[in-house]
């Protein structure tokens, strides 16, 4: 796997862990209220779907780290997988709660699979 792939992974991972703590931990803090533009209510009222969805994304983070560690025998094997389910996640976020979603989460995520792939191990 090249350079370029494997920095394009680690930086999807970062944002993946930044999802998690935006929407485990900072989901009714002043940040997450404006990053979402909710109002306090609804905050309170949908912390706990949040959370389950920040700690998603945690384990698509932590796949994409496994996936950079693991034997190069099972890298590309391991990214596609969660390359592929990140874009999955943001075709669906972007066709259903945000269109911003798709490019934030789904276009990286589809630009870096298939570099993946063309580029292959």
């Amino acid at each position: 796997m090249g350079h370029l792939v494997a920095v394009l992974v680690a930086l999807i991972a970062v944002e993946h862990l930044g999802f998690l703590v935006l929407e485990m931990f900072l989901w009714r803090k002043p940040i997450g209220l404006k990053t979402f533009k909710m109002t306090q209510e609804v905050a309170d009222s949908s912390a706990v779907l949040a959370a389950n969805q920040g700690l998603y994304n945690g384990f698509l983070a932590a796949g994409l780290v496994w996936g950079l560690l693991a034997p190069e025998s099972q890298t590309v094997s391991i990214l596609t997988f969660f390359l592929g389910c990140i874009v999955i996640a943001g075709v669906y976020g972007g066709a259903t709660a945000k269109a911003t979603i798709l490019f934030i989460q789904g276009l990286p995520a589809l630009v870096t699979l298939v570099l993946l792939r063309v580029l292959g191990a």
